[in-house]
């Protein structure tokens, strides 16, 4: 990830969100969607990406803001 992306990411029974390079979470939330919610705001307003992990800490999903700063040529 890069510097300033944005990581959802699941720590002591809660999911947070923080920017890449911060030690300490930005956000808090009960649920993934919340955070999920949250994240995405904030990776979109700084036109950064966005990366959500699992519960395990695995990479589940990763999205691009804006869409047209995406390397890849695949839809989705």
């Amino acid at each position: 990830m890069a510097k300033g992306d944005i990581e959802t990411y699941y720590e002591d029974g809660q999911w947070k969100n923080r920017p890449e390079g911060n030690q300490r979470a930005s956000t808090v939330h009960d649920t993934k969607a919340e955070a999920e919610a949250a994240g995405r705001q904030t990776a979109s307003e700084r036109d950064v990406e966005h990366v959500i992990k699992k519960q395990d800490g695995a990479i589940g999903e990763k999205n691009t803001y804006p869409r047209s700063r995406d390397p890849r040529e695949i839809k989705g």
